[in-house]
């Protein structure tokens, strides 16, 4: 028989893990005959019954779920019978146990073949349990984007359910936590908080203890990575309390090791000790490395601050090996930061100066402009939302000045009927206090005019974005508006300064290329040819100063244009103090872009190039 060590949680988010830990070495498959025989009539009355909830299937199988191998037995069964939803029931929760002993290759398998099979038969809740599955295993290995993605997908199927069910509820909670998770991760805490407190309150509608626990928990992480640290160990302790109602061994290790942390920041360590050491073997035996090496990593910190470095060494140690053995980025970052700290006490300080690059190079990892990329959609939305009230702040503005001149012109006429001589030094003062405000009006529309792009360029954009969805071409759709969402971001940050490095706009247009690019179905050779003499990052350029000449290239040049379809952009020095930028294509040429132009029934205004001449 397998032997199991269980605790009383839910296998969701991050902090809300079922582990399980063999404690012995027997095999995780049973034959036929092994499996007890009213394990075998609740399977055959599970597979005849064929629900397509998850709650009668867990209902059935929730005092089992934990035991691997009558899991897998199911599995078997449902897989022999075509029982499919059965099927993705019994993956899941084999990817959860793979996944709370830190076996996530495994574990992300078993949860997309269960996503792959949930999406075959088109069933939401086992969609959004697949996916928020899929989540926290990526969570748990730092690939934020990942991870991101398929929350905000479970997010959005579960949210869209008419009628949706506790099973679908539950799972909202679970997306909106690990959404937060992950802004964590990314340092947005603001943002992460908001998250927490949304799943907050959801879970005291659904009176659950475990998600009450674990968003004041997560809630408390955030508030001291912002430094508020009584704020932390208010929420920490109301975790911990949550875990002592529901007995989580697990609840009570995370909240105990997340105290002592904190009690190490206030320079108590003999307090996070009393913490810390009662829980390293509690630990170990739940199975979680993540979980583990942090408790070890903590543990040498505070050993550290007692002067007692030789413990000190070995709990960092432990924690680095078991972090680097389960591929845990973020836990070797935190462990080679603590280990630099722990040399530079003992005045090490080359030794302290090559741990501090190697947690260096872990968070440079974990932080990618690849993870950081996908947030783009995310915060440019926010971005955006703000620019867009400052415009509308602007037109009022405006709108204020013009009834003022108007209120004031009339003014001045009704004047001008009384007495002549004061009518024209009125209508003096009058001129000059209408050209200063025309001036204020003028430099008002010039920053209007910066913070926004070519109406149709955003238009055909979305037009296309639109297409994608509606041919659901999933792929094309998220690759193209990703490109879309970074390239309105740069020129919104570039619209706010006057000059940018020639680096940075070449990188904008070449994002505005590729855009473009996918409209023409990818025809177009696109090319910067650069002088190595070039430094792109010594030298300015005002903002936004190469666009509206590709565009006239794109839409002039090539748009008409059969065959092989090619833009250069050449970098030239010519002297210590000149550069020549040549844009080359090989359209049709000037002639008969014109000519096309004019023929053209729907003709269509361009003003880049005007203002960027002016400029």
């Amino acid at each position: 028989m397998l032997t199991f060590l269980l605790h009383k949680t839910e296998s969701f988010p991050r902090h809300a893990l079922c582990t399980v830990v063999l404690l012995c070495c027997t095999p995780l498959f049973l034959s036929a005959q092994e499996i007890p025989d009213k394990f075998k009539e609740k399977v055959e009355k599970v597979i005849n019954f064929r629900a397509r909830t998850y709650g009668p299937i867990d209902e059935n199988l929730r005092n089992h779920r934990r035991d691997t191998a009558l899991i897998r037995y199911f599995a078997d069964q449902c897989k022999q019978e075509e029982y499919l939803e059965g099927l993705a029931y019994a993956l899941n929760q084999l990817g959860a146990r793979y996944r709370n002993t830190s076996q996530f290759k495994k574990a992300a398998d078993l949860h997309s073949e269960a996503l792959a099979i949930s999406e075959q038969i088109n069933n939401t809740e086992f969609k959004v349990l697949s996916l928020n599955m899929l989540g926290v295993v990526y969570q748990r290995t730092d690939a934020i984007k990942t991870g991101l993605d398929h929350h905000q997908r479970a997010l959005e199927l579960a949210e869209n359910v008419a009628k949706p069910s506790h099973h679908i509820k539950r799972h909202v909670n679970i997306s909106l936590n690990a959404i937060g998770n992950l802004y964590e991760k990314l340092g947005q805490y603001d943002l992460a908080i908001t998250q927490f407190k949304r799943a907050l309150k959801f879970e005291k509608q659904l009176d659950n203890k475990l998600g009450l626990a674990i968003n004041h928990q997560n809630i408390g992480k955030c508030l001291e990575q912002k430094g508020d640290l009584e704020g932390a160990l208010e929420n920490y302790r109301e975790s911990l309390g949550y875990n002592e109602e529901i007995d989580s061994d697990f609840g009570r290790v995370i909240c105990k090791n997340s105290l002592a942390q904190v009690y190490l920041k206030q320079e108590m360590p003999y307090a996070a000790l009393v913490l810390l050491e009662p829980v390293q073997e509690l630990a170990q035996e739940l199975g979680d490395y993540f979980l583990t090496s942090s408790v070890f990593i903590n543990t040498g910190w505070a050993h550290t601050e007692l002067g007692d470095y030789k413990k000190a060494k070995s709990f960092y140690q432990k924690g680095i090996d078991m972090a680097r053995t389960h591929n845990m980025p973020s836990n070797l970052v935190y462990g080679y930061q603590k280990l630099s700290d722990f040399e530079r006490a003992q005045g090490n300080y080359k030794a302290a100066y090559e741990h501090f690059k190697k947690a260096d190079a872990y968070d440079k990892e974990i932080t990618s402009s690849t993870n950081l990329r996908y947030m783009t959609d995310i915060i440019v939305r926010y971005e955006a939302e703000k620019k867009t009230n400052q415009i509308s702040v602007l037109a009022k503005e405006n709108e204020i000045v013009r009834l003022r001149l108007k209120k004031n012109q009339t003014t001045l006429l009704v004047s001008a009927l009384v007495v002549g001589l004061i009518s024209s030094i009125l209508y003096i003062l009058y001129r000059q206090y209408q050209s200063k405000n025309e001036r204020r009006v003028l430099s008002l529309e010039q920053n209007m005019l910066r913070s926004q792009m070519n109406p149709h360029f955003l238009f055909n954009s979305l037009n296309s974005i639109k297409l994608y969805i509606i041919n659901n071409e999933q792929k094309n759709a998220v690759h193209y508006l990703n490109k879309f969402s970074k390239l309105i971001r740069k020129i919104l940050e570039a619209s706010s300064v006057r000059e940018i490095t020639l680096a940075e706009e070449l990188e904008t247009v070449e994002l505005y290329m590729n855009i473009e690019n996918i409209r023409f179905s990818n025809e177009i050779d696109f090319k910067i040819a650069l002088d190595p003499e070039v430094n792109p990052e010594n030298i300015k350029v005002p903002s936004l100063t190469l666009q509206p000449f590709l565009e006239n290239s794109l839409w002039h040049g090539l748009s008409p244009k059969e065959g092989e379809k090619e833009i250069h952009v050449n970098i030239i020095k010519k002297t210590d103090s000149h550069i020549n930028i040549e844009i080359v294509d090989n359209g049709v040429g000037r002639t008969a872009a014109e000519t096309n132009k004019e023929n053209r029934v729907l003709k269509r205004k361009t003003e880049g190039i005007r203002i960027t001449k002016e400029r």
